[in-house]
């Protein structure tokens, strides 16, 4: 008999600061929408949190859907893989929307997505064997971050990993790709849950949502009381409707009460985050074998004619997808790769989508983007938000003049960078710049020693 789960409950622990952001959740009823192949795609080898990887073909190799093209021997890396069918056109340098050149493969398609012949489903019995599967299938954090998965999988032995946090939140405006995977292939979102718990053996699962979400609680819930082997395990888990809930420390403080040490990591305090995209695909992966070639973006914002929510190629050409949207209906003033409070702006829609690009979104001058920087007034509305309990005030000081003596003091080194600070700021600080402008500093500090 199918046991039961234990119903919708409240967080254990709600963490400090945060701010309420409006939603502008548009796209949440779009059902994701299948893109055209593309005529060419530009894969980019640096598509992680590590060591880029070595392109592994060369200009007029034909390659497969799903054919490794690019690797690393380096632990902390994952393999990439060709997203459509046709024959390497060109090998090189290529800019990616952050600004940042790397080593790309630009694929011509064929118009016929033939799959490469060595995918098959992986063999998976134990922890080695889930961790190489996962590596394999060039799986990294689809939530935006692009840390591979497999790493956070491999779990020292050392360190006894009692709950499985799914991250539904979804807290950053304007994107709903999570909220689709929920509604649309939730019963993968079990499957992948119930996989890597058994095979890892831990005991506890959390799936948390944001409470606007009531449909994924009935959707998950319905599912996993229908047909669950994971019976009491599952905890399906109500979070407040507060930025920037979604982030892994604050998920593991909500979910268990734990808070996560500067320096650790999840693991450390007993847990393992998975985004629930990443969950759903491991899912997908261990019945089918193909890897990680495609990804569901949401694209809004004043300046789209048609958002969308859309299935793309990983390596699809920005524009080409903005295209497909019906074009801008207003001059973008600013278009973001990502969400509006942690994406990057960017200048040039002539660039790839990489996995870890959850969203496009292009704003017109009707949106006030930016608010006029004014002198600091000493308000500490900064320091209330902010989820790290840190004063961005002092870490702007001495970012300004680089003192890294003094900001090796401030705690710079938890900063989540969740612009919680800026958005709350009053005289429009660009507070996050100096965040990342102080890690900077004591980065280069660092390589002097």
């Amino acid at each position: 008999m199918s046991k039961k789960t234990q119903g919708v409950l409240s967080a254990v622990r709600r963490g400090r600061g945060g701010v309420r952001v409006s939603h502008s959740k548009n796209t949440a009823e779009m059902p994701v929408e299948r893109m055209p192949i593309p005529s060419k795609v530009v894969i980019s080898m640096q598509q992680h949190i590590g060591v880029p990887c070595t392109p592994l073909v060369k200009v007029g190799d034909m390659v497969t859907v799903g054919q490794k093209i690019g690797d690393s021997d380096k632990f902390i890396s994952a393999p990439i893989h060709a997203t459509i069918s046709g024959k390497v056109t060109a090998v090189g340098d290529i800019k990616l929307a952050n600004g940042i050149i790397t080593k790309g493969v630009t694929i011509e398609s064929d118009g016929e997505m033939k799959m490469c012949e060595d995918i098959k489903p992986p063999v998976v019995t134990n922890k080695e064997e889930l961790c190489a599967a996962v590596r394999e299938s060039g799986l990294v954090g689809l939530g935006g971050a692009g840390f591979p998965a497999h790493v956070k999988l491999n779990v020292p032995a050392d360190k006894k990993i009692d709950t499985l946090i799914i991250n539904a939140a979804e807290c950053e405006p304007y994107i709903t790709v999570d909220y689709r995977e929920c509604i649309e292939n939730a019963e993968n979102v079990l499957k992948g849950v119930e996989a890597v718990r058994k095979i890892l053996g831990i005991d506890n699962v959390v799936i948390a949502i944001e409470d606007n979400k009531p449909k994924v609680f009935e959707i998950m819930k319905e599912i996993a009381d229908r047909d669950n082997e994971i019976g009491d395990a599952i905890k399906l888990m109500t979070l407040r409707s507060q930025y920037p809930q979604g982030a892994e420390k604050m998920m593991v403080l909500s979910a268990t009460g734990r808070k996560v040490p500067p320096g650790k990591l999840p693991a450390d305090v007993g847990c393992i985050v998975m985004n629930v995209a990443s969950v759903a695909f491991v899912a997908r992966y261990l019945e089918t074998g193909k890897p990680l070639v495609s990804r569901s973006i949401t694209v809004d914002g004043g300046a789209i004619k048609e958002p969308k929510n859309l299935r793309v190629p990983i390596g699809t050409n920005i524009q080409d997808i903005i295209d497909f949207c019906g074009g801008f209906k207003a001059e973008p003033r600013k278009i973001i790769s990502g969400g509006p409070m942690m994406g990057i702006a960017i200048c040039d829609t002539n660039a790839p989508i990489c996995k870890q690009n959850n969203a496009l979104l292009a704003f017109d001058d009707r949106k006030d983007l930016i608010k006029t920087e004014r002198e600091c007034i000493r308000c500490g509305r900064c320091v209330d938000v902010c989820p790290m309990s840190l004063m961005p005030t002092l870490i702007e000081r001495y970012a300004r003049i680089k003192d890294a003596e003094k900001l090796q003091n401030t705690g710079i080194s938890v900063c989540m960078e969740c612009g919680s600070c800026a958005y709350a700021c009053p005289s429009g600080r660009p507070l996050v710049q100096y965040m990342r402008l102080a890690k900077q500093v004591l980065r280069e500090e660092s390589a002097k020693k």
